[in-house]
């Protein structure tokens, strides 16, 4: 596969990109070479090769999921938050109608 000037113009303009001719020419051969890579990549034997997310192995470092944890901010307060509602409903905010 290959790409030509007007391919590229259409790219470039597809990116929001200004380009003038001067500029289209030089990535012409750059925007080729880059996917003679890609073809490249594509004939490498991956047989038995697992897929991976990252090239290094990586855990989540997650909190556990605790109500009161910290008492300024946990549960347990709705009474508190709610003193602060314009207008609270059954223990909820209360919002304007939006959608008749």
């Amino acid at each position: 596969m290959s790409v030509d000037k007007q391919t590229v113009a259409k790219i470039a303009s597809l990116a929001r990109i200004k380009m003038g001719d001067e500029q289209l020419e030089t990535m012409v051969p750059e925007l080729n070479n880059i996917l003679e890579w890609v073809e490249q990549l594509g004939e490498v034997n991956v047989d038995g090769v697992e897929p991976m997310s990252a090239v290094i192995p990586n855990e989540l470092r997650l909190r556990d999921d605790v109500i009161d944890a910290d008492p300024k901010t946990a549960g347990g307060r709705r009474d508190d938050v709610l003193a602060n509602a314009p207008a609270a409903e059954h223990g909820f905010f209360g919002v304007p109608k939006v959608i008749e």
